[in-house]
């Protein structure tokens, strides 16, 4: 929907004000966080039974052929519903220059941990299976209902941490098979801070890989914001068939 300028005018700072408003409340609520933002993978861990953990990503760009394009709000909801497996639901709204707004990319997953590990507080490597639906997207041609799963590894070495994400699927455009992978890396800065890269990639069937690499921090100000994670990265294109640029902010928190 195109809006007018005098609608958009009303709408910009309303939606400032609301945003102002959810952050505002978001710290004033008890938190524990696991910060899961801002990687396109994850890791093998699930939230604990009875708790919704929410990753909020409050601005996301994208620049490819010229053209940005802009995702506010990026929401992933992950609630336990054992300590072994969670319920994960999640959406993008996305943004153009002329005042569009649709959202895109809905899915509803299950995560599993198989293997407790290191995230687990155990010997080893974890591992978990994440599964589910790609529901249909307000997106031109993506009105059918696709599938993924991926299989997961976590594990350290040395000071760093890392996650190794491969699966696949089908799509929701024709159901068209995809494969997908990511890696994650972290290392600990300080107590507080910690840098974070990803390498990650999607395939479809008869298409050119669609892969990308991210560079960025997660900080947690535990000393006068307790429990609150927030993340900023750069992504960059590594094929044509990438993005050229992104970049993303956000936060993540629990109850």
């Amino acid at each position: 929907m195109k809006y007018s300028n005098q609608s958009t005018n009303i709408t910009i700072p309303l939606m400032r004000a609301l945003r102002l408003a959810l952050v505002c409340l978001l710290l004033l609520v008890p938190i524990k966080v696991w910060a899961y933002r801002p990687f396109a993978s994850t890791d093998a861990d699930v939230v604990a039974a009875n708790e919704l953990e929410i990753e909020l990503g409050y601005f996301n760009w994208e620049r490819a052929s010229g053209k940005n394009s802009y995702v506010t709000p990026q929401l992933v909801f992950n609630y336990g519903l054992t300590n072994t497996l969670e319920l994960i639901a999640e959406f993008d709204l996305e943004h153009d220059l002329d005042g569009k707004s649709q959202p895109v990319d809905p899915g509803l997953f299950l995560k599993k941990v198989f293997k407790a590990g290191v995230l687990q507080d155990s010997e080893g490597v974890s591992f978990a299976l994440e599964g589910g639906l790609l529901l249909p997207s307000a997106v031109s041609g993506e009105n059918s209902t696709g599938f993924e799963a991926i299989g997961i590894l976590s594990g350290s070495l040395s000071s760093f941490t890392w996650h190794l994400n491969l699966g696949g699927g089908v799509d929701r455009v024709d159901h068209n098979n995809f494969s997908l992978w990511g890696v994650i890396l972290e290392h600990p800065v300080t107590p507080n801070l910690r840098l974070v890269a990803e390498f990650n990639g999607e395939k479809l069937k008869n298409e050119a890989a669609d892969n990308s690499g991210l560079l960025g921090v997660i900080w947690e100000p535990s000393s006068f914001l307790p429990g609150l994670a927030v993340d900023v990265g750069i992504r960059r294109g590594a094929t044509d068939e990438a993005p050229d640029w992104g970049a993303t902010l956000g936060l993540s928190f629990s109850f």
